[in-house]
């Protein structure tokens, strides 16, 4: 329920957004998953947006900055597992 994820460092252009998925089996669709900016790269230049699904979440990253950046990013995520009422 919880893991690292490292990015490649391909050029993000600056105000972009870019997504991915992120398969795991402890992900239901009702769930919070929580994702943070860990090591490498520019602190404070991304945000990050998630949506889950039943095994998977599509996580989108976005560059905050004027100008593109090519960085490695540790990303940590966490599973919150939750019951809608």
């Amino acid at each position: 329920v919880c893991g690292t994820i490292v990015l490649n460092n391909a050029s993000l252009a600056g105000e972009t957004t870019v997504a991915f998925t992120l398969t795991d089996t402890a992900i239901a669709v009702n769930d919070v998953v929580v994702v943070v900016h860990d090591l490498t790269g520019t602190i404070g230049a991304y945000t990050f947006g998630v949506t889950p699904a039943a095994g998977s979440a599509l996580i989108s990253v976005h560059n905050c900055t004027e100008g593109a950046l090519g960085e490695a990013i540790q990303l940590r995520f966490a599973v919150i597992k939750a019951v809608v009422a």
